[in-house]
């Protein structure tokens, strides 16, 4: 066994086996990331709040009622001895070299857990809660032009160019997962060795192995959320009878399983949760005390399966079929893959588990009693397509045609895929520089529609009509430095807040009667900045609607306020314990670095990692993440990425040794 490390303090890791890899994989986690996965280990357990006080409860009270910790224990339980026993040396790894422990011990079971919590939120159940909101302030009707379709919370950016486009003539990958920007970081740079195996990749800390972006030298893969529909929420009927809770079923009223646990809170008295699962899964909003409720029915825990058993193979694959087969194991989260080899294969798939069921149920929450929602298998097979030497595919969450139709309902706007594909057009020639200079790429799509309803604007004081001059003059791109994309997003903001005050969205503005975790995907200002796209599109706006007014209105109250003296001087991310940085980009530039539009312009979201894998070279891949290999804050390697994060300069894998 041995640890070397490289210029970036990324890991390499050497084992005598799979199981030995495992272990040490483990130890060297808890020692750069310790602290990061004792705190995810809360989060699956629902015991953030013993550390974080009445902050934490929120979340604990969602953990505890989803049974996340329960899932991950049937999901280990099932799967394979193999993967059994990877998972278990990795913990035995992590248990020997913890220094800061919190409360609980780690157990075989919960790094499945961790990738749970990783997930819990990342699918489309809390879009199913915004919807029915919409549905039932608004219509119906409603729900096509306000009902979720906007940019992915959780997206990602990827690309396959095959031999014949590259400089090199092997194929190339390259991209970008988009997440919640997190210190410490949620990818964890690796290189894991043992005989059968040598990857390079992006681990998630606290779950063995690699799972979606790695380079396995004969063979690389990288993923981007397929944005499918796995998640269903039942309105479930709910009473009680003596010491127990009964629920509404397709043939009456049966016993729903109802115990109660308790959550010790820092600082505060302890809370009292009540956990009710009914035959469709675990009631996650609402109970019995007001007769009505929300379950959660989600494919991990109907199959007892997350898909770990590919884990393993995966890192033994050597060519585009080893991969392909693995992955026919996975389950959540659905995923677009891109995989190629050194012989120049090339494929793209949709990997995960799917439900079958009705089109409401992928909509809105659904009756438990009516048999008409029920899940009635998995969707098989999955799209999938192999691709020609001279084929460049990407996926960038957009909605792909019938294939996308299939596996979910809601999808990101297509403006980053077709600006990727515009960028690469026909080029024969691509070289790694090529690539990673894509991900920087800041043109903003959307743009052009508002700037269109700006121009419409009339009889505008002086003031007001110096801002339009200055959008008019801007060339469109969201660059840090730039005073026009500062002054566009300004009067953007305003215009998603003026829109919000409408007199048709009254309903919305209300408090939401879903739990305040839920409030990401149910604010009105929020959702409206997500959905300005389609609201520019319709003609009439409506509901009344004069989208030319309020934009007179924007361009007026920019016109007394001001605007930022550039984009960046308020588009920052500051990570705890690190000068903030300012950023260049947008939420559907390639270069998606997320805020909020009408709410703030602080970056939440954006490039978790970036990636280029060379498949004629492996040494010649590059990489980087938003702040460093270690997780300590007085660590030299705990934000030595960053200035290159921010600049989008990429920095070399670790080097093959001779």
């Amino acid at each position: 066994m041995s640890v070397t490390r490289d210029a970036f303090g990324v890991p390499t890791i050497r084992g005598t086996s799979i199981d030995d890899l495992a272990h040490e994989q483990g130890r060297v986690t808890a020692i750069d990331r310790g602290d990061q996965i004792e705190l995810d280990r809360l989060h699956l357990e629902g015991r953030t709040s013993e550390v974080l006080g009445i902050a934490g409860a929120g979340w604990d009270v969602f953990a505890r009622q989803s049974l996340l910790a329960e899932t991950a224990r049937a999901c280990f339980d099932r799967m394979g001895a193999e993967t059994q026993r990877f998972c278990s040396a990795y913990v035995a790894g992590i248990e020997s070299a913890l220094v800061r422990r919190q409360p609980g011990t780690w157990m075989p079971w919960t790094p499945l857990g961790i990738f749970l919590v990783q997930h819990a939120l990342f699918g489309t159940f809390a879009t199913k809660l915004w919807r029915a909101r919409v549905a039932a302030t608004l219509g119906d009707d409603a729900l096509d032009l306000i009902g979720g379709e906007g940019p992915a919370l959780s997206g990602s950016n990827a690309w396959v160019a095959g031999g014949g486009r590259t400089a090199s003539g092997s194929p190339m990958i390259a991209g970008d997962p988009h997440r919640v920007l997190e210190s410490p970081g949620v990818y964890q740079q690796v290189r894991l060795v043992c005989p059968g195996v040598d990857v390079v990749g992006l681990a998630f800390p606290g779950v063995p192995g690699v799972q979606h972006f790695a380079h396995a030298g004969d063979v690389a893969w990288a993923i981007t959320n397929a944005m499918a529909d796995y998640e269903d929420l039942f309105i479930e009927h709910l009473r009680r009878t003596g010491d127990g809770v009964e629920a509404k079923g397709s043939e009456g009223w049966y016993a729903a399983d109802v115990r109660t646990e308790t959550i010790a809170v820092r600082g505060a008295d302890p809370i009292d949760v009540e956990v009710v699962v009914t035959r469709q899964g675990p009631v996650v909003v609402g109970g019995p005390d007001t007769g009505e409720g929300l379950s959660l029915r989600t494919s991990a825990r109907v199959g007892r399966d997350l898909g770990f058993d590919a884990i393993v193979p995966l890192l033994r694959s050597r060519s585009v079929e080893d991969v392909d087969r693995a992955l026919d194991r996975w389950v959540l989260p659905v995923n677009n893959v891109v995989i190629a080899d050194r012989t120049g294969r090339t494929r793209y798939r949709v990997a995960g588990r799917v439900p079958t069921r009705d089109e409401q149920a992928r909509r809105v929450p659904v009756p438990a009693w009516d048999e008409r929602h029920a899940w009635t298998g998995w969707l098989d097979p999955l799209p999938a397509t192999e691709l020609a030497p001279d084929d460049v595919l990407v996926t960038a969450n957009e909605r792909r045609g019938p294939e996308s139709a299939a596996v979910g309902h809601e999808f990101a706007p297509p403006h980053r895929a077709d600006r990727l594909r515009t960028l690469i057009g026909d080029l024969d020639d691509l070289t790694v520089a090529d690539a990673a200079a894509l991900h920087v790429d800041t043109t903003l799509a959307p743009s052009f529609a508002l700037r269109g309803l700006l121009g419409r604007a009339i009889d505008l004081g002086e003031d007001a009509e110096r801002v339009r001059a200055v959008i008019d003059s801007w060339d469109g791109r969201m660059d840090a430095d730039s005073a026009g994309a500062a002054t566009f997003a300004a009067v953007r903001g305003a215009l998603v807040r003026l829109l919000a005050e409408q007199p048709a969205f009254g309903g919305l503005r209300e408090a939401s009667p879903y739990p305040a975790l839920f409030d990401p995907w149910t604010d009105l200002t929020g959702r409206l900045a997500q959905e300005l796209d389609r609201l520019l599109a319709r003609t009439p706006t409506p509901w009344g609607i004069d989208l030319v007014s309020l934009a007179g209105q924007a361009l007026e109250e920019i016109g007394r306020t001001g605007a930022p003296a550039t984009w960046g001087a308020t588009h920052v991310w500051a990570p705890a314990g690190v000068p903030a940085v300012a950023l260049s980009g947008d939420t559907e530039c390639v270069l998606s670095t997320s805020s909020v539009p009408g709410v703030t312009d602080v970056v939440l979201r954006g490039p978790v990692a970036r990636y280029v894998w060379d498949l004629a070279d492996r040494s010649a891949s590059r990489w980087i993440v938003p702040l460093g290999a270690s997780g300590d804050p007085a660590d030299p390697h705990h934000h030595d990425q960053l200035e290159h994060w921010a600049a989008g300069r990429l920095v070399p894998i670790p080097q093959e040794q001779p």
